[in-house]
């Protein structure tokens, strides 16, 4: 039972921890267009990200590998999450279209 606990925890600091990998991301692409020093905001917001991402990653698996893979498909689910809320209302009109005419 404890197990399975923890593995519940381990995906949901996955995707806590790719909801800031990603959003990060997304929120350092659109600061580079208005920055004065992109390379700047670019290496330092990478850094911070991979950092912040790898540390999860090593304190959440505690060793366990189980524990990486469930963290790791946590991750991805955040990408993927992140991805869809962050398109604009235009481009998930599109995509919607898009759908609707291929099942037709």
């Amino acid at each position: 039972m404890n197990e399975i606990v923890f593995m519940i925890l381990a995906f949901i600091g996955g995707l806590l921890l790719g909801t800031i990998f990603f959003g990060g991301l997304w929120f350092t692409v659109r600061k580079l267009v208005n920055s004065k020093i992109p390379a700047l905001w670019f290496l330092g917001s990478f850094i911070l990200r991979v950092s912040v991402t790898l540390i999860g990653f090593y304190y959440i698996s505690t060793g366990s590998w189980q524990r990486l893979l469930i963290c790791m498909a946590g991750f991805i689910t955040a990408r993927y999450s992140v991805i869809y809320f962050t398109k604009s209302n235009k481009e998930k009109q599109v995509l919607l279209q898009k759908e609707v005419s291929h099942e037709t």
